[in-house]
Order: structure tokens, then sequence, then C-alpha cells
């Protein structure tokens, strides 16, 4: 399936400039959900492609600050350029600590904006791919075997497949056919890549208890 569109949204108190942005931004051809207020955001949820938030610091009720705190604790990840007409060192400060993408001070550059936007929905774009890459990687874990877990854990410790055999209590021969099980569902076209795999699912040795010791030669 195609992917869906890239989205701006815009959360601005001021209709002018709710109006402005829009056209602006659907000048270039993107397209756009302009706001008035945080719960209306909410209300309305997240687009289902690549997103980022143009928002104001200043709005009523909830500031964008807050706000931008409020989706951090949520690990709600969505780039935020923040534009504000009364911007002080602090503020700004504040602001990319806590993961901003961008501070612009209003009157907004239209160039320095749509530069901005594009970089941000690049980068969403990026973190979407890498989670999308990371939940097959995941799914394909999820098809292996409490012993063939067991297997790809020693495996990435290094350890051969007589030692493995030793410390789980089967036959070195029941070793290879889980090993190559673990190959095949993974995808693994070597120990390296199923290294690399390893990190991505944060896989460590002790991350997965060891089933019950069983006699030599049983799976």
């Amino acid at each position: 399936m195609p992917e869906p569109q890239p989205c701006v949204l815009i959360v601005d108190d001021d209709p002018d400039v709710r109006e402005a942005l829009s056209g602006l931004l659907r000048s270039v051809g993107l397209q756009v959900r302009a706001l008035a207020s945080l719960p209306e955001f909410l209300h309305t949820g997240r687009p289902e492609g690549p997103t980022c938030l143009v928002l104001d610091v200043r709005l009523p009720g909830q500031s964008g600050l807050d706000f931008q705190r409020q989706l951090v604790a949520a690990k709600i990840d969505v780039p935020i350029i923040f534009i504000t007409a009364h911007a002080d060192i602090s503020m700004s400060v504040q602001a990319m600590k806590g993961g901003a993408f961008e501070f612009l001070t209003k009157p907004v550059r239209d160039q320095d904006l749509l530069d901005a936007i594009h970089l941000a929905l690049e980068h969403d774009r990026a973190r979407r791919d890498v989670e999308k890459a990371l939940a097959a990687l995941r799914a394909r874990f999820d098809t292996l075997t409490p012993r063939e877990r067991e297997v790809m854990v020693e495996v990435l410790k290094g350890r051969l497949n007589k030692q493995i055999a030793g410390d789980i209590g089967v036959s070195e021969v029941t070793v290879k056919a889980h090993r190559g099980q673990v190959m095949r569902k993974m995808k693994a076209s070597s120990v390296l890549d199923l290294a690399r795999m390893g990190e991505q699912l944060n896989l460590t040795p002790g991350t997965l208890p060891a089933p019950p010791r069983r006699g030599r030669g049983q799976m």
C-alpha cells in the first residue's frame, strides 16, 4: 500500500496566522490541518503519514511548552516547530532542550518555515521507517520457540554449538537444528547479521529465562 501523504498540523489561536500559514503550505503541495487549540489537536488525533507540528508557544490555557512536555511524557514522538512573537532566550532554550525541532520568531520568513517543515517531515518519515523495520524484526523474533530464543542468545554470546549443547543439556545436532531455524526465521545471512538484529531488539545475555535443564538428546 502507498504510504500516507505527509501532513503539517498548525496549532495557533490567531485565525489570521492559521489562514496565512495554511495558504503558504498548500501552495507548495503540503496537506495541512489548521487548529485553534490544543484540545482540538487532541480530539482530531495524529495523521497516519509523516507529520510535524507547527505550534504557537502562547496559547489559551495550556502553553505550547507545557504541551511539549505532555507529549514527551506520553512518548508521542512528533517533530515540533515552535513559532512565537514573544521569544526570549530562556524560552527557546527550554523548547530545544525539550526536543523541539526548530524555534522561530514571528514574523516568520516563509522560506525559513518551509525549510524547517520539510526537514521535520523527513525526520518523521525516517523515524517511521525505523519503527516499521523494528516491528517486522520483532514479529520474526516472536515466531521463535523458547528453545530457539535461548539458542539465539547463546549464539550472540559467541558460544560454540558444542558449548551451547553442554550448557542447555541437548545434543549438538539439536543445537545445530535450532540454530538453523533461528537463522531462517530471523532471515539472518550471517552471525554478524544476527548480532545486529540482537542489538536492535536490545537482546542481551540474560534477558530470556532459561528453560528447565533437560537430558542430553531431548528437544
